[in-house]
């Protein structure tokens, strides 16, 4: 049985744990499992953040599979116990900070937080993280929430955030915009996060009255064409991934909503998907085409899922959203799509191919789950069905051109 080595290290800011073993094939397909896990290059080693549930993931995913060895970082957290001090970034870690920060995906544990925060500030995040679960924001939202307050917690340091006032917090959005180039969206969840601890944690009211909101980039769904879709799908080769493809661009799912689906949503009689407690904890019910639902009970007598009706290599647990993105690209890569897009591309493209078809934009705001009838607007700007039957003026004037 192969020896599996997790040790501490730092890299791209953060305290993560390194994975290490031999080269083996099986020990690097258990490893792409687990989610948020990366490949580093200069530390040449497969790394996660280190936090408690993380290292469960390891320690499940490897259960029976390889020998763990720990004393490194079992010994590495005791003595961070014991010395109750700041963490010290390594120099050339240092060095690339600023341009790492820009990472808004990166989790640092509360292991670490705890190191490196002053108390009046570690004990603010605990507020912070409490509020979001009391009014039970979604996992999705309390991970980013969380991220961009504790960067803003460290970039601060000793400071306490409840001193800060709204001069200040335009100059710490004026380095996040100038030094660390962050985008419109990221600087969107920096704002909303600091708005959430500033106006629901701290009960200051209208705090965030003086500090403006940058201007979002007007930016169109990213779709591919029908013809593209069926090349897209007969591309893939596995019956499971083939089918979440499928059944993601017919009728109009997140990743998220797809992945989550489970044996019991599935009415054969009625032939409808429910989809449970989706983005913004709303349901809804979709239709199944009759082919589409011959296809579901024979990858269904194939694969035979327990729970989940797309489930990973352990089962009872559903495939992850990363493993998928994974899946998309090389497809497109594989049927030669240029475009760019990942899983999302698939609901954008369902969207615009049912305006095209004429389909009224209220019913597919039902289908999509928007609340707001705005935000299924922004279809209209990638529709061809109204621009394919304007002429360009060059045509008209065609006939008299020099051959």
């Amino acid at each position: 049985m192969q020896t599996v080595e997790l040790k501490p290290i730092f890299h791209r800011g953060q305290q993560c744990i390194g994975i290490y073993f031999t080269r083996d094939k099986d020990l690097q397909a258990l490893v792409q499992r687990v989610e948020d896990c990366k490949w580093s290059k200069t530390k040449t080693c497969w790394y996660i953040p280190l936090s408690k549930s993380n290292y469960q993931s390891l320690s499940l995913i490897f259960k029976n599979k390889a020998l763990l060895q720990t004393d490194a970082l079992r010994k590495y957290l005791e003595s961070k116990k014991k010395e109750n001090k700041q963490i010290e970034m390594p120099e050339e870690e240092a060095e690339n900070f600023t341009k790492e920060s820009k990472d808004e995906k990166k989790n640092i544990p509360i292991e670490v937080l705890s190191f490196e925060l002053c108390k009046e500030n570690f004990e603010a995040l605990e507020k912070f993280k409490q509020m979001l679960v009391i009014k039970s924001y979604s996992p999705s939202t309390i991970r980013t929430y969380t991220n961009e307050f504790s960067h803003f917690l460290r970039t601060i340091k000793n400071v306490p955030a409840a001193d800060f006032t709204a001069s200040r917090i335009k100059d710490y959005l004026q380095y996040c915009t100038e030094k660390l180039k962050l985008s419109e969206n990221t600087m969107h969840s920096k704002l909303n996060a600091l708005k959430f601890y500033y106006e629901q944690v701290l009960h200051l009211n209208k705090f965030f009255w003086e500090v403006p909101r940058p201007k979002k980039a007007t930016l169109l769904p990213k779709l591919i064409s029908k013809e593209r879709m069926a090349d897209l799908i007969n591309s893939i080769e596995n019956v499971k991934h083939k089918m979440i493809i499928m059944l993601t661009y017919a009728c109009g799912l997140r990743v998220s909503e797809v992945l989550a689906l489970q044996i019991k949503d599935i009415d054969g009689d009625r032939r409808t998907i429910f989809v449970r407690r989706a983005k913004g904890k709303k349901d809804r019910v979709l239709s199944i085409s009759p082919g589409l639902l011959v296809m579901l009970r024979e990858y269904y007598n194939k694969y035979k899922p327990s729970q989940y009706l797309f489930e990973g290599m352990q089962a009872g647990e559903p495939l992850t959203a990363r493993s998928m993105q994974a899946v998309i690209q090389k497809a497109k890569t594989k049927a030669g799509i240029k475009q760019e897009g990942s899983m999302h591309m698939l609901r954008h493209s369902f969207a615009t191919h049912l305006l095209d078809k004429g389909i009224d934009v209220v019913f597919i705001q039902k289908l999509l789950g928007h609340n707001s009838i705005k935000t299924t607007l922004r279809y209209l700007h990638v529709t061809n069905k109204d621009l394919v039957q304007i002429l360009s003026p060059l045509e008209d004037i065609e006939g008299l051109l020099k051959k």
